[in-house]
């Protein structure tokens, strides 16, 4: 389905969307266009024709409304930060959700609810206040949209299920420009869809989530030498049966920067690191642990006590700002020594220091509780995904990476699970449902874009495309 470009419509026609917006409309040549339509992957590089920075729900409707009636290609923004650069688009319209920080807090029922510009960061600095966290996020930039409609999984996990388990409600323009509840009570299969394929089926302008008390975690990442990388994941391995629901943890392998965090005969060195969050009693977090932070002994041991808002951005350093990414992931079968070698092998011959691999743990908790086909999301059994954020600074050193990232990726296969977490990874295409939605899942969920979005408005996303029936004038 082809799109009109905004430059086919007359300046008078723009004039009348900007005279009903309480935000603000950029366009090319505004002086602050290039940075709104830059985003956190430097590897993707559009330019939209309009960006509607929102204000409120009524700008929302506005610009949904004005993109559907002119026929214009539709990207949404929440944090920018998804890999795959569908928050931004070129000659369409950008509905941009950054302005929408709203969020109101109910410490006795344990409820917020959340606007669509906020990130895990902000929520978590202030759900901190009353001793609360929401599950979603392993860092504190990743927007709280995007996260959530395609999974979210975050520090919280295991012990509190995804995001999108933690869900209530959510507000949704949808593709005729109706502000919509869906929730268990209204509108039950939209809300049903929305958890794990939501961007397909409208804007989301608000968040009811449940979020839980967390208060002081124990946290932070035991860091040991690369040459001691095998050794780590068996006994990472050899830990993950037993571990105790409060605890969400991995290991990740990356080149240590020069920050005041770490000693610094360790800048610049290949690592192995175990990265831990135990939101329980610490005493019993502190027994289990024990055996995992003296073995080696490690480089270093950085785990303590720490507020749940202080993870949140304890791992931000490892994905900065400022770099070209290509991702590429899955859910292992499992973590055997012949993945584990692969792994260790490949990461050995890293072109970019700003590539980092991780094995999380997910599984063996409260993700497993929900059934596989209650939500969209459903790949709640296994124990472990992986994940290769390759990642480096120049333009020129685009194909090395990328090649680099491939050849790594095929020699994982054998390891890997038909079956992938859609936010992480670059990837698009038929394929990729196939692997990240069950096939019964998949078709309930073109059933759903038939009836909410059947000319397929809300395409720039891992996109469940309509009945082409369905898109018939009627």
């Amino acid at each position: 389905m082809t799109s009109r470009e905004i430059q086919h419509l007359g300046e008078s026609v723009i004039d009348e969307l900007r005279a009903t917006l309480r935000g603000d409309l950029i366009r090319p040549g505004d002086s602050g266009y290039d940075d709104a339509r830059r985003l956190h992957n430097l590897l993707i590089d559009r330019r939209p024709g309009l960006i509607v920075r929102c204000a409120g729900v009524a700008d929302v409707i506005g610009a949904v409304n004005f993109a559907r009636r002119n026929d214009l290609l539709v990207a949404v923004r929440g944090g920018g930060h998804s890999v795959t650069g569908n928050a931004m688009c070129d000659g369409g319209i950008v509905i941009d959700l950054s302005r929408m920080k709203g969020l109101r807090v109910d410490p006795v029922a344990r409820r917020a609810w959340v606007e669509p510009g906020l990130t895990w960061g902000e929520l978590n600095h202030d759900l901190q206040a009353f001793g609360l966290g929401a599950t979603g996020g392993y860092i504190s930039v990743t927007g709280v949209p995007g996260l959530t409609l395609g999974g979210g999984l975050g520090w919280l996990v295991r012990k509190h299920g995804l995001a999108l388990d933690n869900l209530l409600s959510v507000d949704i323009v949808t593709a005729d420009g109706r502000l919509l509840r869906a929730s268990a009570d209204e509108h039950d299969d939209l809300f049903w869809g929305v958890r794990g394929a939501g961007a397909n089926f409208g804007v989301v302008t608000n968040f009811e989530f449940k979020v839980h008390p967390v208060g002081t975690v124990l946290a932070g990442p035991v860091i040991h030498p690369l040459d001691r990388a095998k050794d780590v994941l068996r006994v990472f391995r050899e830990y993950a049966p037993d571990a105790p629901e409060e605890l969400t943890w991995g290991v990740l392998l990356f080149t240590i920067p020069a920050l005041p965090a770490f000693p610094p005969q360790l800048h610049g060195a290949p690592v192995v690191v175990a990265t831990i969050c135990y939101a329980g009693p610490l005493p019993a977090g502190e027994a289990f642990l024990r055996p995992i932070r003296e073995f080696g002994p490690p480089l270093a041991d950085l785990v303590q006590p720490m507020p749940y808002s202080a993870v949140q951005v304890m791992a931000d350093f490892v994905w900065p700002k400022g770099y070209r990414n290509y991702w590429k992931s899955s859910f292992l079968r499992e973590l055997s020594d012949g993945a584990i070698g692969t792994i260790v092998e490949h990461f050995a011959r890293v072109p970019s220091p700003q590539t980092v691999i991780v094995i999380d743990h997910n599984g063996g908790g409260a993700i497993g509780r929900v059934g596989a086909e209650d939500t969209a999301f459903g790949h709640r059994d296994w124990t472990y995904n992986f994940l290769v954020t390759s990642a480096w600074g120049n333009a020129a050193d685009d194909q090395r990476n990328v090649a680099w990232t491939r050849e790594f990726w095929s020699a994982m296969r054998p390891f890997l699970a038909d079956a992938v977490y859609i936010n992480y990874t670059s990837d698009q295409g038929a394929d990729l449902l196939k692997s990240a939605y069950l096939p019964r899942v998949r078709q309930r969920l073109v059933a759903l874009k038939n009836r909410y979005d059947p000319t397929n408005l809300f395409r720039m996303n891992h996109n469940i495309e309509p009945d082409a029936a369905a898109a018939e004038p009627r």
